[in-house]
């Protein structure tokens, strides 16, 4: 089932349909990275686009040492 996210960016609003276990969670990144009354403009947009962006790369290099360690382990059996 999908649920209907709502956000405004330079005066206008923007409609997203998502999948309602991600809504949730989506919602409460939102309001982290948004204004709640509305006066959003592309450089935020720009700004939380570039923040997420930068948390998955740290992700991924967290991910890249683990499974270097996993590795390197597994070779010592």
């Amino acid at each position: 089932m999908s649920r209907k996210i709502s956000l405004q960016i330079g005066g206008r609003s923007f409609d997203i349909d998502v999948e309602e276990n991600f809504s949730y969670f989506i919602e409460s990144q939102m309001v982290k990275d948004f204004n709640g009354d509305g006066s959003n403009n592309l450089k935020e947009l720009l700004q939380a686009y570039i923040g997420k962006t930068y948390e998955l790369y740290t992700q991924e290099q967290t991910i890249e040492k683990i499974l270097k360690k996993l590795v390197g382990k597994s070779d010592e059996k």
